[in-house]
């Protein structure tokens, strides 16, 4: 039974993808002449709807890839950027069911009232208004039945396609095989919302210290491996800034340090950060939600990184080039000495510039473009941070133009350089260091 639902799955993927190069090669022709760049939007484009088509684990991996510039150019990023993991409700019936079997009776006893229209709903849970007997509000989040064999299936597929594509030789250079390992590892981390609540907790003692931030407030009966019961946090989406009630200036300064403080002292990052993910709460805090994903920076690649942000604010080319190239998993560009050129050129503007001047966007950004270019990879981990801080820069400048996101992380660097373990050994020398 098991091989058949996997074998329709497949047939109903190949469709799915059959149907959408007609659909490319059809645009292509009434688009007529097109430059690089509308070629790569409309590919970019005709991949997000495959991966909407397909469901939670392809829209999963859709925004997954939306947050890695050194792979995929503009045109891809920003469409899959765009996917929304949204998906009709599933019924109230089978929500009640999921809770009758998580639940022990005297802890669902204790949910006096729940909403049985979802305040969302997504391919791997919905989340519901709910009442506690102490009268405090709860958002509830509870698995679908079938999600876990759907992404079970789906990742089958994905491993026997990585390895296959895995054999062309361009395509090696990407470590599909590896990269769809790590997916498969943070998806299925994904259904066992035990493991969110224990990041959960983590957040919450990290950001003890920085009042004005934090994470929703779990209720420990209430959570087991398909369900979560969280306070729920009144306020807007960080999409919504006009309707902010608070302070924007502090929730800008409060929001960019708390990011700063993942990235560069906690090594622990939320690794679905979007401004969708943010909540502007009523009481004036800043709450991170949904954190069912994240990344641990390794100790000994923390001083590398704060050492990779300096050289990147400082137009520092040759120490950039250096320690992207040595630390990159794979690399793919023949000639290191037009790699560092580059790097050099496009960082060139940014040397003798204040740190007011320098916009973190422009920095990091712009070299994940000249990476690509080179084949030149980057560690998963460093695509997090890099757009981790990307949405500290774009919500505190919504929030506060005036903010300066370099001058409010110049002490975390700086506590990150002291702190941090020695940097491991790169993976490869440069040829110039080796000669």
């Amino acid at each position: 039974m098991r091989s058949l639902r996997l074998l329709r799955r497949f047939v109903h993927i190949a469709l799915v993808i059959a149907l959408a190069l007609l659909v490319y090669a059809l645009r292509r022709l009434r688009a007529g002449r097109l430059d690089r760049a509308g070629i790569e939007a409309l590919r970019g484009r005709c991949t997000a709807a495959v991966m909407e088509r397909l469901g939670a684990t392809f829209i999963k991996l859709g925004q997954i890839l939306s947050t890695r510039p050194d792979l995929l150019g503009p045109g891809y990023t920003g469409e899959l950027s765009r996917l929304q993991d949204a998906v009709p409700p599933a019924p109230f019936a089978t929500v009640e069911a999921v809770l009758a079997s998580e639940l022990t009776e005297e802890h669902r006893a204790r949910l006096e009232w729940i909403d049985p229209e979802p305040l969302a709903a997504a391919s791997v849970a919905q989340v519901h208004r709910a009442t506690l007997d102490t009268g405090e509000a709860v958002a509830l989040k509870v698995q679908r039945p079938e999600a876990a064999s759907q992404i079970e299936r789906d990742l089958a597929i994905l491993g026997a396609l990585a390895g296959l594509a895995d054999r062309v030789p361009s395509v090696h250079l990407l470590s599909l095989p590896g990269a769809v390992a790590r997916f498969g590892e943070a998806l299925s981390g994904q259904l066992d919302f035990r493991l969110e609540a224990a990041n959960n907790r983590r957040f919450a003692a990290s950001f003890a210290a920085l009042p004005g931030v934090g994470v929703p407030r779990l209720f420990p009966d209430l959570c087991t491996r398909r369900v979560l019961g969280m306070e729920l946090i009144e306020g807007v989406k960080a999409t919504d800034r006009e309707h902010v009630l608070g302070d924007r200036k502090a929730l800008a300064r409060v929001g960019g340090e708390a990011i700063l403080k993942m990235v560069f002292l906690d090594g622990f990052v939320h690794a679905d950060l979007h401004p969708g993910n943010i909540i502007l709460a009523d009481d004036g805090r800043l709450v991170l939600i949904d954190l069912g994903m994240v990344t641990e920076i390794a100790p000994d690649l923390q001083r590398v990184w704060a050492e990779t942000f300096i050289a990147l604010s400082q137009g520092d080319g040759a120490r950039a080039a250096s320690l992207f190239y040595g630390y990159a998993p794979t690399v793919g560009t023949t000639r290191y000495a037009d790699f560092e050129r580059d790097v050099t050129e496009f960082l060139a503007p940014l040397r003798g510039k204040s740190l007011g001047e320098v916009e973190v966007g422009e920095a990091v950004g712009g070299m994940m473009n000249v990476l690509r270019r080179h084949k030149v990879q980057v560690d998963p981990c460093f695509t997090v941070v890099h757009v981790a801080l990307l949405v500290a820069e774009g919500l505190g400048k919504q929030l506060d133009p005036d903010i300066d996101m370099l001058t409010l992380a110049l002490p975390y660097l700086m506590a990150s350089m002291a702190s941090a373990p020695p940097a491991r050994p790169p993976n490869r020398e440069t040829p110039r260091t080796a000669r």
